[in-house]
């Protein structure tokens, strides 16, 4: 969770909110934990239906997964900003398929080898008995397919990024055209083409998720792009931020709320942690 805080803070600094991280276990948004721990179930749910964004971080395993499955649910239904890093981008992926597209049985082979739909599989090139040195490791260069998708502008219309991968599943490559068919587009994607790497929801206010790793490049002064786009989506400056296309994101113009200003809040889920902007702070 270090990194991301520190990659949260890095854009809130850059926009000139303070930021406070509340941590939120995932599992306890499931349906289980309203009949074993009714009282955290409660309480996950107040945080997350009270905030004004939602961050789910990469991870590994089944555990809390259906957890965050709902929290990217809430975000895509609401309208309330969302980032995805790695699993969380799998996470918004496969909950796109079940919600969205009705295939019901749409599951990641890490969660279920033999699933009916597996909208999420292993790397191809990938070995299942060695674990270690297996992954996709490093900066891999990612191409925009899309040059006016909000992450591309973000990154000051640039035609490709490199950024720090560390994963073993990825999205189906073969079921592509079917999300976009559907209205998930594909922004970004590896040199061959057939590497998902950056999604949006073109028709939220802001919707992204990643199979990099963004805040391993997050710097003070110089914060990740897409994590300053969560912060201003949630702070209400992310139209303001777009429209500097033409220069770099790093050092945007200073907005400081005053004592009026609408209360902003994000909530992360990987973990689901938590935004709330009150006036020139943001809780997260």
């Amino acid at each position: 969770p270090v990194y991301f805080e520190e990659a949260l803070l890095h854009a809130s600094v850059a926009l000139d909110r303070k930021l406070v991280v509340d941590w939120v276990p995932s599992c306890d948004l499931e349906d289980s934990a309203a009949v074993e721990t009714p009282d955290a179930y409660e309480k996950a749910w107040g945080l997350l239906k009270g905030a004004n964004g939602v961050l789910v971080p990469g991870g590994f395993g089944d555990r809390g997964v259906q957890g965050k499955i709902l929290a990217a649910k809430h975000a895509r239904e609401n309208n309330v900003p969302y980032l995805g890093i790695c699993l969380g981008m799998q996470i918004a992926v496969i909950e796109y398929a079940r919600s969205v597209m009705k295939l019901r049985d749409a599951n990641s082979t890490e969660f279920d080898p033999a699933a009916k739909t597996p909208c999420v599989i292993f790397m191809p090139e990938g070995s299942k008995t060695h674990m270690g040195a297996t992954m996709r490791l490093g900066s891999r260069r990612t191409f925009f397919q899309v040059n006016n998708c909000k992450s591309a502008k973000l990154y000051a219309n640039a035609n490709y990024v490199d950024e720090r991968h560390r994963h073993r599943y990825e999205v189906n490559p073969d079921m592509v055209s079917e999300f976009e068919k559907a209205g998930l587009s594909f922004v970004g994607r590896d040199e061959s083409g057939r590497r998902m790497e950056i999604i949006e929801l073109p028709t939220h206010k802001f919707f992204v998720g990643t199979q990099f790793h963004p805040e391993f490049n997050s710097r003070p002064g110089k914060p990740s792009p897409l994590f300053l786009g969560l912060i201003a989506a949630s702070s209400g400056q992310l139209e303001h931020l777009l429209q500097r296309t033409s220069g770099a994101v790093s050092s945007p113009t200073r907005c400081i709320a005053g004592p009026g200003a609408p209360k902003t809040k994000l909530r992360m889920n990987g973990l689901v942690s938590t935004y709330f902007a009150n006036g020139s702070s943001i809780h997260i």
